[in-house]
């Protein structure tokens, strides 16, 4: 049958499994380019406006717009490493663009969305911000219950801390990136060998019987 639905032209493949891959990516595009547009939508109005201001206060006591040039990783950890953490948004861009190519979840579609949409928003910065290309400082300016303390971050930095809740939680309920997911573990070759054992027993002992019965 194979053979002649080689010679006939059929695929032998599915024919499914590349448009799903396509719209997989195409969703993962979209997510990472409503993530970076945002995010670099948000830096420029709040540097055109707020930078040099007073913070704003918008939900008091809970959400503070307040803008600071962070030289470090996100939520200011790391300062002063700042060609070092470039580097890492570059390398972690190329691993999600080739990780994409197994890509047949919905799930991770989202989830490499919001992860590569966030690291290209602050890859953006370190490129061409100031003080230098590669070295450029993050524009940070969303702060959160100022009374605790939380560092300052950006629309990029909440895309990457989602996409990265959500990765751990997908790969804990066993979803795997190419449409897969990791069920209950397959029974033990001992158990199925002892099963085995005892079906056999069981008809050797069942075939005296029906001997007798026979005879």
């Amino acid at each position: 049958m194979r053979s002649v639905q080689a010679a006939g032209g059929a695929p032998l493949s599915d024919p499914p499994a590349r448009p799903d891959r396509a719209r997989k990516i195409a969703l993962l595009v979209v997510v990472a380019a409503v993530v970076y547009v945002l995010d670099q939508v948000s830096k420029f109005l709040v540097v055109e406006f707020l930078e040099h201001e007073e913070p704003l206060t918008v939900v008091p006591g809970a959400l503070v717009l307040t803008v600071i040039r962070n030289a470090g990783a996100a939520f200011s950890i790391g300062t002063g490493m700042t060609i070092v953490f470039t580097v890492i948004a570059l390398a972690v861009v190329v691993a999600i663009v080739r990780t994409a190519r197994k890509l047949h979840s919905l799930p991770w579609a989202i989830t490499l969305g919001l992860l590569l949409g966030g690291a290209v928003g602050n890859l953006t910065d370190r490129i061409f911000r100031w003080p230098a290309p590669f070295q450029g400082h993050v524009v940070d300016f969303i702060q959160v219950f100022p009374v605790t303390r939380f560092p300052v971050f950006n629309l990029a930095d909440s895309g990457i801390v989602c996409g990265g809740v959500l990765a751990v939680f997908l790969a804990w309920r066993g979803y795997q990136i190419d449409g897969t997911r990791q069920t209950d573990k397959p029974e033990p070759v001992e158990d199925r060998g002892q099963s085995h054992a005892e079906s056999e027993a069981d008809t050797q002992a069942a075939e005296p019987a029906r001997e007798r019965t026979d005879g």
